[in-house]
């Protein structure tokens, strides 16, 4: 996910986003444990997105407490 698709989103979208992304990295996880996930290149992706999302959130909260 790109950083101006998530920042087209809004609050509502990125903490719904932001869930469902970290329950999948949490599957995977699981998976990658047992030896049953075939692609780990999407565990490092999937905590870039979440890392995408939660910067995008602090961005909007420090510019809401500026204004």
């Amino acid at each position: 996910m790109k950083m101006t698709d998530i920042r087209s989103l809004s609050d509502e979208d990125l903490v719904t986003k932001g869930e469902n992304i970290a329950e999948e990295l949490f599957r995977m996880k699981f998976q990658h444990g047992i030896r049953q996930l075939e692609d780990t290149s999407k565990l490092k992706s999937l905590r870039k997105d979440i890392a995408r999302i939660n910067t995008a959130r602090s961005e909007r909260k420090l510019a809401a407490a500026a204004a």
